[in-house]
């Protein structure tokens, strides 16, 4: 279940909440790459990716706010597209 929920966070662009082993303490990340032994991640605070081991992550799971509801973004943005092109039309 960690890998999947740190490709959610790939794939969409959105925070997860991750428990590390080392500080038993949870931390809302946003995953850069994955792959098949590690994770580079940031956080709010940093502007350099850090990377860690697979084994290093405990737990994933949603940050506050966030569903996981996929779709809804989708149908926001196709919602929005005719304003979008009244206003480029206007520049």
């Amino acid at each position: 279940m960690v890998r999947r929920f740190l490709l959610y966070s790939l794939n969409h662009q959105c925070p997860v909440k991750a428990l590390f082993a080392d500080t038993m303490k949870y931390q809302n990340i946003r995953v850069c790459a994955l792959e098949e032994n590690q994770v580079s991640y940031r956080t709010a605070g940093r502007k350099n990716p850090v990377t860690v081991p697979l084994d290093a992550i405990l737990s994933v799971s949603y940050a506050r706010g966030d569903d996981g509801d996929t779709l809804k973004y989708a149908a926001w943005d196709a919602l929005r597209e005719p304003e979008k092109r009244q206003e480029e039309k206007k520049t």
